[in-house]
């Protein structure tokens, strides 16, 4: 083997769950023979071979085996059948700050890291000073780790991890927190290790972050290969897994759109009251949505769905409408439908709004956009808070007599 390419060979893995652990001495003798052992698998006979400079995405379901299989990549675990085999320096980004000591300094904590990690302390010490620059963290270099936020925790872990002169770069969600300017930074640094012929694999719930990334995917399904290859193929069948379940688990872990892609949502556009796209209005002026569906032959008038949420995820306000209504024939093809208001009903903030596609039940989902568009509403007048509050004053008719 090459450095930087790995090996996995019909690897599977057990994990013992016991339905009550032992926690002292005496519950192992007044339990003893009464707790029974449960096998969980977490993957069954897989085979993966990555080449140097391929970046391989792994995605699926919650408890598909991705972490798994990353942990055992990585030499954390090992396999209960089969072997893998991994050649050159790994580094590992499957849980940052992970193994930091909190009452240490950052400082100390990137000379413990690395130590970890394998590098010798003059080099760690030839990179320091990037490694303090990329997490932004000059200003409190010298300070307990303990005294950080979760975010300059989670930026010094990437910096210390993305500096590894490594041959593998091992990824698991490590985009599903920070904030956008941090996460693009995060990206250009791995594209550059991919482009310096580093090899990758990478974990995640968010498909536009694996397909900017991969260009090769393995679609895990409970613990098996489903699909090994192109990247949009893997992506749309684990998009299709989740087409009947409304709220799936992964949202929290960055999953932003996914159906059965039997009818879809081609674009939508927010439009101002001179006719052009905007994604900035003043509070009570007029604005309509536009939407471009498409659907091949043979698929009933399903349901539009919107929901606007601020930006801590609160529900604002929710509407569905039956495409039927609108002239939806059985196999159209492609409709363009507008959905008008005379007054946008919003006071100020930023706003996100998600649309769905579904069946007339609304349980089978063919496609949902989870961040469809974003935009922001400025204050006009006096108004404050969320929504408008519009109405008209009036003298009571008994206080007139008075």
């Amino acid at each position: 083997m090459n450095a930087g390419e790995i090996r996995v060979d019909g690897v599977s893995r057990r994990f013992r769950v016991h339905a009550r652990e032992a926690r002292t001495l005496k519950d192992l003798f007044v339990h003893r023979g009464r707790t029974h052992a449960t096998d969980v698998w977490a993957l069954h006979d897989v085979s993966v071979d990555v080449e140097r400079g391929q970046a391989v995405g792994l995605i699926g379901r919650n408890g598909s085996g991705k972490t798994t299989l990353l942990r055992l990549i990585a030499g954390i675990i090992k396999p209960t059948a089969g072997q893998v085999r991994t050649e050159g320096r790994v580094g590992s980004l499957l849980e940052l700050g992970a193994g930091f000591h909190l009452d240490f300094t950052g400082r100390e904590n990137v000379f413990l890291n690395g130590a970890i990690q394998g590098l010798r302390r003059a080099d760690i010490r030839e990179r320091f000073d990037e490694i303090v620059a990329f997490a932004e963290l000059e200003h409190a270099i010298d300070r307990p780790v303990r005294t950080y936020s979760s975010g300059m925790t989670m930026r010094l872990g990437f910096a210390i991890a993305a500096f590894l002169d490594a041959d593998i770069l091992l990824l698991d969600e490590v985009f599903a927190v920070g904030d956008e300017a941090f996460q693009r930074k995060c990206f250009g640094r791995i594209f550059a290790f991919k482009q310096a012929g580093g090899t990758i694999v990478f974990v995640s719930h968010d498909a536009t972050a694996v397909e900017r990334l991969c260009e090769r995917s393995v679609f895990l399904d409970v613990g098996r290969v489903a699909f090994d290859g192109a990247t949009r193929e893997a992506v749309n069948r684990y998009r299709r897994t989740l087409a009947d379940d409304a709220n799936p688990a992964e949202r929290g872990a960055g999953l932003r759109e996914w159906g059965s892609g039997e009818a879809t949502i081609v674009s939508a556009a927010l439009v101002g009251q001179e006719g052009s796209d905007r994604l900035q209005f003043l509070s009570g002026e007029p604005f309509a949505l536009r939407v471009s569906l498409a659907a091949p032959d043979g698929v009933p008038p399903p349901r539009l769905q919107l929901e606007l949420r601020d930006d801590a995820g609160t529900l604002v306000a929710g509407h569905a409408v039956d495409l039927r209504s609108l002239g939806w024939a059985r196999g159209n093809g492609r409709l363009d439908v507008r959905f008008e208001m005379g007054e946008l009903p919003l006071a100020d903030g930023s706003f996100h709004l998600r649309l769905g596609l579904t069946d007339e039940s609304g349980e089978h989902v063919y496609h949902w956009l989870d961040d469809a568009l974003q935009f922001v509403v400025y204050p006009g007048d006096d108004v404050r808070g969320v929504v408008r509050f519009e109405g008209r004053w009036m003298l009571e008719e008994n206080s007139a007599r008075r």
